[in-house]
């Protein structure tokens, strides 16, 4: 890349790349720095990855995100289906639905759900009163509340891809399928699901690496009781004012991350994921 093409290039993304350097690469050597303390070394993550805590709280992390994706990629699928199968008038009402809660803070949605889930709250009654349930269930302050919590918030991120990657497929393969004799099932089996599999990936991976993040829902529909990473660093930093420790967990996550997406990139290509 030379002469005029360069300048282009330095005119149109070099204010970009330089945003890029200043809010994200520079917070970052920051936290490499801090959580190799002084003088510097691997210490920190010595004692992080001995101690108890941690690992207990990282594994209780993962689980949740893990459940999560689950259920959203279950509840993504046939919505995404729906979308493609409807009028565009339908497709349109089903999509700002599904849109909406982005209008719509986390905080104030996660609230929200503190007032449905709580012992004599709106889910409660209803399962009581259908005579599901003899007693109201505890569906707050454990897993179960948070999980309902981050599914509802992050669904649309399973939605989408799922429904970007469905409409994408030739119909004319259906109809290929269709003539050779195969059924509903079959076509879908043989047909669909294979080709909807990068949008699949690309959900999971959205909702799996936001999931390990997510701070607010689990603070306030877990409470005390259900402490994730975020939840962990936060106080290292607020309370305790141990940054190395607290650094040294978000550098610990954020390799994990990229270990994560890297193998995604191994197995589909990211490129293929992404498209």
């Amino acid at each position: 890349m030379t002469g005029r093409p360069l300048r282009q290039w330095l005119v149109l993304a070099g204010p970009s790349v330089l945003l890029l350097l200043g809010v994200y690469l520079y917070p970052l050597a920051k936290l490499v720095v801090l959580s190799l303390g002084a003088p510097p070394g691997l210490a920190t993550y010595g004692r992080l990855l001995h101690n108890d805590l941690f690992l207990t709280v990282l594994v209780r992390t993962f689980r949740i995100s893990a459940v999560v994706t689950v259920i959203c990629l279950v509840a993504a699928y046939p919505v995404a289906t729906l979308l493609t199968r409807v009028s565009t008038r339908v497709a349109a009402l089903v999509t700002i639905a599904v849109l909406l809660p982005f209008w719509t803070s986390i905080l104030v949605r996660t609230y929200a759900w503190m007032v449905l889930l709580q012992h004599n709250g709106l889910v409660n009654k209803l399962l009581v009163g259908l005579g599901i349930v003899a007693n109201p269930l505890r569906l707050m302050y454990n897993e179960a509340g948070v999980t309902i919590g981050m599914v509802q918030i992050l669904l649309p991120f399973a939605i989408l891809p799922i429904y970007a990657s469905l409409q994408n497929i030739d119909e004319r393969l259906h109809l290929a399928a269709q003539i050779l004799g195969a059924g509903s099932w079959q076509r879908f089996w043989k047909v669909t699901f294979p080709l909807s599999l990068p949008g699949v990936a690309a959900a999971a991976i959205l909702v799996f690496v936001q999931g390990l993040g997510y701070f607010v829902t689990p603070a306030l529909l877990g409470g005390s009781r259900v402490i994730t990473l975020a939840m962990l660093m936060e106080s290292q930093v607020l309370e305790v004012l141990n940054w190395p420790l607290a650094s040294a967990m978000a550098m610990v996550l954020l390799v994990i991350c990229v270990g994560i997406v890297a193998s995604f990139e191994r197995v589909l290509g990211l490129e293929r994921v992404w498209r």
